[in-house]
């Protein structure tokens, strides 16, 4: 299910917070189906992935966030003329996971070039309890250190959606 490698998640790196691109002590990308169940497959790779790098503590936090960006996407970036065929070999869904020394990254690649969660405000708060959807990046925004989303350029089209959380010297 995931592929390591940084070179493959360059792209994912602009508009993140800066960060020594050649400081990346561990990547993990995983491709995701376009149904509801992707969701648990990205909570199982999330696990595992953070159990190789010894953070098994960060689990809970970091697999809610997994969790509410890849709904996210599944539910609001795929438009039903963008959901592949069965069988075909690129999903449009791609979960990437990052860590430097004292940062963890997790990266959700979607197709679609829409900002992500509407009317979502991280600075208000009070509203964004109020709304009928979006109130997943209420849960990231509260759970991760920083969040944000860029657009991406070059031959890959849509957007990615990333969370970042502080680790531990």
């Amino acid at each position: 299910m995931g592929t390591n490698g940084s070179t493959m998640l360059e792209p994912l790196r602009q508009g993140l917070p800066p960060v020594d691109p050649t400081a990346v002590s561990g990547s993990a990308s995983c491709a995701l189906p376009a149904r509801f169940e992707a969701v648990r497959g990205a909570r199982t790779f999330t696990r595992s992935t953070l159990a190789q790098w010894g953070l098994d503590d960060r689990f809970d936090d970091v697999a809610l966030v997994v969790s509410e960006l890849v709904t996210n996407a599944l539910r609001h970036a795929l438009p039903d003329d963008s959901r592949p065929a069965a069988g075909e070999s690129d999903p449009p869904v791609r979960l990437h996971l990052m860590r430097w020394s004292t940062r963890l990254v997790c990266a959700v690649r979607d197709p679609s070039e829409d900002r992500p969660g509407g009317n979502f405000a991280p600075e208000a708060t009070d509203r964004n309890c109020d709304l009928e959807s979006g109130r997943g990046l209420f849960l990231v925004d509260s759970y991760s250190d920083s969040w944000g989303w860029h657009p991406l350029a070059g031959r890959l089209t849509g957007k990615v959606v990333w969370a970042l959380f502080t680790l531990q010297d």
